[in-house]
C-alpha cells in the first residue's frame, strides 16, 4: 500500500468532525417518526373540537 494512502486512512479514521453531523440526522429521524405517529391523533382531536364548536354555534 502507499503510504500516502496509509497516513490518509488513519487521518481519516481519527477524524470525529463528521459525528455530529450524523447525530443530527438520527435526531431529525426520530422527530419525524414523532410526527408520524402523533399528528393523526392530534388533527382528529382538533378536528373534533372545531366540530363541536361549529355545532354549539349553529343556530
Amino acid at each position: 500500500m502507499n503510504i500516502q494512502f496509509k497516513q490518509w486512512w488513519g487521518e481519516f479514521l481519527r477524524d470525529e468532525e463528521g459525528a455530529s453531523g450524523i447525530e443530527y440526522a438520527l435526531i431529525a429521524a426520530m422527530v419525524a417518526v414523532a410526527l408520524v405517529t402523533f399528528v393523526p391523533g392530534i388533527s382528529e382531536a382538533v378536528t373534533s373540537i372545531f366540530q363541536g364548536i361549529e355545532t354549539a354555534l349553529t343556530p
